[in-house]
Parts: C-alpha cells; sequence; structure tokens
C-alpha cells in the first residue's frame, strides 16, 4: 500500500520484479466487506471468467471476504472492495483515481496469459524484491506439502 486516505489505497503491482501498474483500493476500514482494502499478507489470486468483467484473478484467502476481483475502474466508487488497475495515480473530479485503467488491465490480462494462478503480497512498507521472492519460494514448498 502506497497510502490511505478519504478517496482510497494507492499502491502499486509489481510484476518480476519491477512496477507494473498503479493500483487503487478502498481505504484501511479493517478489512469490512466491500469497503476496505485488503489487509497485508500473503493470497492466492485465481483465474477466474467473472460475468461483469469477463477474464481476471479473484483474490482468494482474504478472512472474511470472497470475490475480490482485479478489474478496471477509475476512482474508490468504482472498488466495490475490489483492485483497481492503472497506468498512472491523478484525480478525477476531485477524488483519487487511477488513469488509463482500461489498458493497463488488458495489458495485465495479457501480461499473464496462460497463468492460472500467483501469489500476491500486500505489504505497506517499501518494496524488498529479496524478501519478497524469498516469501513465494516459502509458499510454493508449504503447497506442495499441502
Amino acid at each position: 500500500m502506497e497510502g490511505t486516505e478519504a478517496g482510497g489505497t494507492l499502491g502499486a503491482l509489481i510484476l518480476d520484479d519491477e512496477v507494473f501498474c498503479c493500483t487503487l483500493e478502498d481505504p484501511d476500514l479493517d478489512n469490512q466487506v466491500n469497503v476496505s482494502c485488503i489487509p497485508e499478507g500473503v493470497y492466492l489470486c485465481k483465474r477466474v471468467k467473472s460475468p461483469r468483467f469477463g477474464d481476471t484473478f479473484e483474490i482468494t484467502k482474504v478472512p472474511g471476504r470472497t470475490h475480490i476481483l482485479f478489474h478496471a475502474g477509475n476512482t474508490q466508487e468504482d472498488t466495490h472492495g475490489c483492485v483497481l488497475l492503472g497506468r498512472f495515480w491523478g484525480k478525477l473530479r476531485g477524488d483519487r483515481a487511477v488513469l488509463n485503467s482500461g489498458g493497463s488491465f488488458r495489458d495485465f490480462i495479457k501480461a499473464t496469459e496462460g497463468v492460472s494462478e500467483f501469489w500476491l503480497l500486500i505489504d505497506d512498507v517499501a518494496y524488498d524484491g529479496d524478501e519478497y521472492r524469498e516469501e513465494l519460494r516459502r509458499l510454493a514448498k508449504s503447497e506442495k506439502g499441502a
């Protein structure tokens, strides 16, 4: 998470050790359904077909919540408890926003072509690539043993 305040939580989605796009979620409201950002943690994302958003990924294993998706949208009003993807952060009608969201979402789906699931680390501190890779290795080992 980059920062939480009225208007939502700004962040960055990192793929292959590079910032892929900007994100916008709801503010931190203690993981309340449909109105809060996702709490810090590691979550399994699974490819799904959404009736509303089409091909996307659901963020699973979030305590007490389901149907959290990555999708296009611009402001907190568009999140519905999900994660919006955009090329830039900005403002729309005075509200925090992610811009060029449709293009960013299409690029995300294209970049994950052939991927059925992946691990997502949500952290509210500066990105540490080594820590992230170690956490992914640990998760991969635990899933094989499950």
